[in-house]
Formats: C-alpha cells, structure tokens, sequence
C-alpha cells in the first residue's frame, strides 16, 4: 500500500523550518506539499501563484524525489470560504484511492487540531502526525528579514532566497 504525507501549511514563503519537517517524512513514498489558498483561520498570506512559485524552487533545491506540490485547494476553493483539511483530505483520497494518508501538521496547528473542521472524523478516517520543526526558523522571520532589507539566506533554500532577493513579495 502506497503511504502518502500530506503537509498543508501557508508556506508563507517556505521556511528551514518547513524543510527540517519534509525530511522527517523521507520514509513516506509521497510527501504532497499542500500551500494553503485560503486560510481558515484569515491568516494574511502572500500571493497564492507566488507562494506556489516558491514551493517549487524549495522542492527542486531539496532534491527529495517524493516530495511534490499538489495543487488540489485549487479545485475546492470558493469564493469568500476557506478550503478545510477535510475536503483536502476527502479530496486527495478521492485522488489515491488505495493509499494510506496521513496528515502532518506542525505544533502551532497541533495544539488548534481540535479546531479544525470535523477534527474528530479526520482522525478516525485517517492517520495525524505532529511533526516539530528541528530547526527554528518560520515563515514570520523571512519576511521580516526582507522588509528591513537583511539577508535571508540562512532561513530558506538557496533558490529561494535568490528569488526573494530580486523579486519583492508584496
């Protein structure tokens, strides 16, 4: 049986963070990257289409062949709704029908699981893995760092800082 992470996250731009992550999951045979289109809880966020962008370069730099970026909240977003982790995950089942998913969520989402949309029914269908960050650094720290013109090599991918570096994110 195919095993398959899913790993929703803003990737508000992608983070070491969300890297430290990813590589915990090399023992899955897919790791979908999942950049949230509209978030549940409001959360501002940048662009959708550049937040992809630079998911792809974080995917091509980490060089994990089964990691990919699903695009599946393109097909469920409405206007003026978020897109719940349970239709991603009916959704993506829907997609691998023979596959065994398990979310992953970080420790921020961790402790609000029991907020999430049908949280109950999420865990008796599938499996939910808390996943910590090994290295600290977040999405919040990136776009600090660029807004008062500092460096931010130390805290994503190198083609992603070289993209942040020559295009603005705002």
């Amino acid at each position: 049986m195919t095993k398959i992470a899913i790993f929703g996250s803003a990737f508000n731009p992608p983070s070491l963070g969300h890297l430290s992550v990813i590589q915990s999951l090399a023992h899955f045979d897919k790791v979908l990257l999942v950049p949230s289109i509209s978030h549940a809880w409001g959360k501002t966020m940048l662009d959708y289409a550049k937040r992809c962008e630079l998911v792809d370069l974080f995917i091509a730099d980490m060089k994990q062949a089964n990691v990919v970026r699903s695009s599946i909240e393109e097909s469920l977003v409405e206007p003026n709704a978020s897109v719940t982790t349970y239709a991603v995950l009916n959704a993506i089942q829907d997609q691998y029908p023979a596959a065994e998913l398990t979310f992953v969520l970080g420790p921020d989402n961790f402790f609000n699981f029991s907020r999430f949309y049908k949280a109950q029914e999420i865990v008796e269908r599938w499996s939910v893995l808390a996943c910590p960050e090994r290295v600290k650094v977040r999405s919040t720290q990136i776009r600090e760092h660029l807004q008062q013109g500092l460096n931010v090599d130390h805290l994503t991918t190198k083609s992603v800082a070289k993209h942040l570096s020559i295009s603005p994110l705002y």
